[in-house]
């Protein structure tokens, strides 16, 4: 099973400053730690959102809005897509994620594990329910 790894985007990640040594090494062994168990398919770190862009579909327009945007509660970070063979396994390697400064909640504020739902070609696979 394919799941993604979502890194959650904070105020330090938005500034486009650069990660502290420390955040970097532990980012380095944990990536390390996912090529060793061989579950990495793929791992990057993103830019913030000053820029990026966002496309609205809706009404039959294409609408264009160009970053920083306000809420960086719904932006991502980074992310790691990983192959395993149970849920439990995924979340478990979310546990494992390094926190970025000031998450102060646990894994859950800083990297949760979503389903992929990819096939095995990568191409969106559709379950039946």
């Amino acid at each position: 099973m394919r799941f993604i790894l979502l890194l959650k985007a904070r105020l330090e990640t938005e500034s486009g400053g650069p990660a502290s040594r420390a955040l970097i090494t532990a980012m380095d062994r944990y990536n390390d730690e996912l090529v060793r168990a061989g579950v990495l398919l793929d791992a990057a770190g993103l830019h913030p959102s000053s820029r990026g862009a966002l496309i609205d579909f809706s009404q039959g327009k294409r609408t264009v809005t160009t970053g920083p945007f306000a809420s960086s509660d719904a932006l991502i970070a980074g992310f790691w897509m990983i192959q395993v063979k149970t849920r439990e396994e995924a979340l478990e390697w979310a546990r494992r994620c390094p926190l970025l400064p000031g998450s102060d909640r646990g894994a859950a504020s800083g990297c949760g594990a979503r389903a992929a739902g990819l096939s095995a070609r990568g191409a969106p696979h559709h379950q039946a329910r």
